[in-house]
């Protein structure tokens, strides 16, 4: 068991950094390895090929790894709260509870010619994975049955998304067409001054969830088991809920709303290790959510360019029949 949980962490560190390398030689303009490390030691940013690789290519190489870490961590931890493995921040409806309220920000602001800034953006979509998250757990309250619990946070989903919709086909701004390519989901446009606002928020919330790895433990076993254990069960679901919304509001107020990453990744992890022990899966997802983001994105970028697909078109492609499998394999009993 050891030496299969050593593997595919190795597994998962070199796909990663491959994966990064790749995203930054493709591209329209080609940069080579030869390229990155002479640019790399001159600290060139000011040449057409280093302003691409310091000021484009690299921040979204970075929001990848760290916001898709986010949206898989994010999803595990939901998983745990929730006992299911098809819980996840889009399929409850949280990603687009968090994204009505970004979108209601941006467009008061084009509306009223103010300004915010990212800070801004994070306590809007915080709002509202809150109130999403809210009514989930309002609706697991009232029914015990867990298929109408996730149909009950689609259709959270699909009311919110409906009502963003609606808003941006009434905002007339000519900066709207950036909402509307942020409501598609987009890792294009980070600034650095973003990167350096959610990686340390990204970084604080694997840590916490770390942190809460042993308490997920026993809160695996069931509510009983862990109260006999001395865990203040109601604290602690506080606290899973809490970090699982911070991080997929942080994901949502910067990439948008991005598709099955949260159920999809978890999942093939616990297929990978064949564990379900917290603190490989916290870690593991982290790392695997990273690489995840990375390929799609890469995908995204490549498979028509230059026209750019949405990422969450291409995660939707590779996520969904992960998802299916998982439904089918529950429908049968397995």
């Amino acid at each position: 068991m050891k030496k299969r949980i050593l593997f595919f962490y190795i597994l998962l560190i070199i796909l990663v950094l491959v994966l990064m390398i790749l995203n930054l030689i493709s591209g329209s303009t080609k940069i080579s390895l030869t390229d990155i490390l002479h640019l790399a030691l001159e600290g060139d940013h000011s040449s057409i090929k280093g302003t691409i690789l310091f000021e484009v290519r690299l921040p979204r190489l970075l929001a990848a790894f760290f916001l898709g870490g986010a949206l898989a961590l994010s999803g595990y931890l939901l998983q745990a709260f929730f006992a299911n493995p098809i819980a996840g921040p889009f399929v409850l409806g949280i990603s687009s509870g968090a994204k009505l309220c970004v979108a209601i920000l941006m467009i008061t602001a084009l509306w009223y010619g103010y300004s915010f800034g990212a800070l801004a953006m994070i306590l809007a979509a915080l709002l509202g994975s809150f109130g999403a998250t809210f009514f989930v757990i309002l609706a697991a309250k009232r029914v015990q049955n867990m298929a109408i619990l996730i149909v009950a946070g689609v259709m959270i989903g699909y009311i919110c998304s409906a009502v963003t919709e609606l808003l941006v086909s009434f905002a007339n701004d000519s900066n709207i067409v950036n909402l509307h390519n942020w409501s598609m989901g987009s890792f294009s446009s980070i600034s650095w001054q973003e990167v350096m606002l959610f990686t340390p928020v990204t970084l604080l919330g694997l840590v916490a969830a770390f942190l809460l790895s042993k308490g997920i433990e026993a809160y695996l076993y069931g509510e009983q088991y862990a109260k006999s254990v001395g865990m203040h069960v109601k604290r602690f679901r506080i606290l899973l809920i809490l970090v699982s919304s911070i991080l997929s509001a942080t994901v949502t107020a910067f990439a948008g709303p991005i598709s099955f990453v949260g159920i999809a990744v978890p999942h093939l992890i616990r297929q990978m290790f064949k564990t379900a022990r917290p603190k490989i899966m916290i870690t593991s997802s982290f790392l695997c959510g990273g690489a995840f983001c990375l390929g799609c994105d890469l995908l995204a970028r490549e498979l028509f360019a230059p026209m750019e697909l949405s990422i969450s078109t291409i995660t939707a492609i590779f996520g969904a029949p992960i998802v299916i499998s998982l439904i089918l394999r529950r429908k049968g009993g397995q």
